[in-house]
This record gives C-alpha cells, sequence and structure tokens, in this order.
C-alpha cells in the first residue's frame, strides 16, 4: 500500500527531499502558485504551520503552473516571493505538474485516494490534502476553502 512517505521530490533549492522525513507528522499538502487569486491563503497557510508545527504538524507547498500559468517563476523567483511577501517558511518545493499526461506520482496517488469531484482533477491552485500521521491520505479541501477553516480537523487528527 502506498502512503505519503513512499515519495521523494525536489526541495525548491534542488535537494531531493524523501516524504519519509515527515513520518509520524500529521501533514498537509498544497499546490500553492503565486498569482492566483488564492494566493494570499500562503499567510493562512504559514499560520497554521506555525501554529501546530511543534504538535507534529507541517504544511508542504508544491508550487503548480498548470493553471493559467499562474506560477511562471523559477524556483528561486517562488522562494523569495513566498519569503518576503507572506514570510512563508513550511517546506516548499520544486514545481510540479497535479493534472494531466505529466501529473506527478503524489497527486496520482492523493488523487485516487481522495478523488472529489470532476473525474478526481484537481480544480485549480490552493486544493489541500490532509495526510494523516500513519501516511494516508484522510481529506481533501476545495481551493476556497481557507486554510483556517481546516484548524477543527487538523486538532481532531492531533
Amino acid at each position: 500500500m502506498t502512503t505519503l512517505s513512499d515519495f521523494t521530490l525536489p526541495l525548491l533549492d534542488g535537494r531531493e527531499q524523501p516524504l519519509s522525513a515527515y513520518d509520524g507528522k500529521l501533514v498537509l499538502v498544497v499546490n500553492v502558485a503565486s498569482r492566483c487569486g488564492f494566493t494570499p491563503q500562503y499567510a493562512g497557510l504559514e499560520a497554521l504551520y506555525r501554529q501546530y508545527r511543534d504538535r507534529n504538524f507541517v504544511v508542504l507547498g508544491f508550487p503548480c503552473n498548470q493553471f493559467a500559468g499562474q506560477e511562471p517563476g523559477t524556483s528561486a523567483e517562488i522562494a523569495q516571493f513566498c519569503s518576503l511577501t507572506y514570510d512563508v517558511t513550511f517546506p516548499l518545493f520544486a514545481r510540479i505538474n497535479v493534472n494531466g499526461r505529466w501529473t506527478h506520482p503524489l497527486y496520482k496517488w492523493l488523487k485516487q485516494a481522495l478523488p472529489g469531484g470532476s473525474g478526481g482533477a484537481i480544480e485549480w491552485n490552493f486544493a489541500k490534502f490532509l495526510v494523516g500521521r500513519d501516511g494516508r491520505a484522510m481529506a481533501r479541501y476545495a481551493p476556497a476553502t481557507e486554510p483556517a477553516a481546516l484548524a477543527p480537523d487538523i486538532e481532531k487528527a492531533l
């Protein structure tokens, strides 16, 4: 059976990061973008991370440029934007595809575990998946769902 720890992806700085580094943590996986109407959600994601990180919670951001070209920057530009604009300190990974022929295996797994609407496709930037401490996908949230709305589910899972 596949779990989150079966995947390894490059961080924005190019270093390979085994997701097994997050074993035992509650993980929120989010496809992010710097030029989206939902981009201000970075602030809410960072707030959740800071509120719960000492309780074994982490947010993982995966930049994606598949929705109206809203993440066109280089890894360095993405890192700078997130740091300067939203003081993001949670891990950010290199840009990936979440839909279509080149969908990253991580997102194939997430969408298979929690198909949601539209045949499982990711609807837009800032779709969110909560992954339990056991590494299994447990909840999916629409892009418009504000990060603060996830707090009750996070509390319950912690």
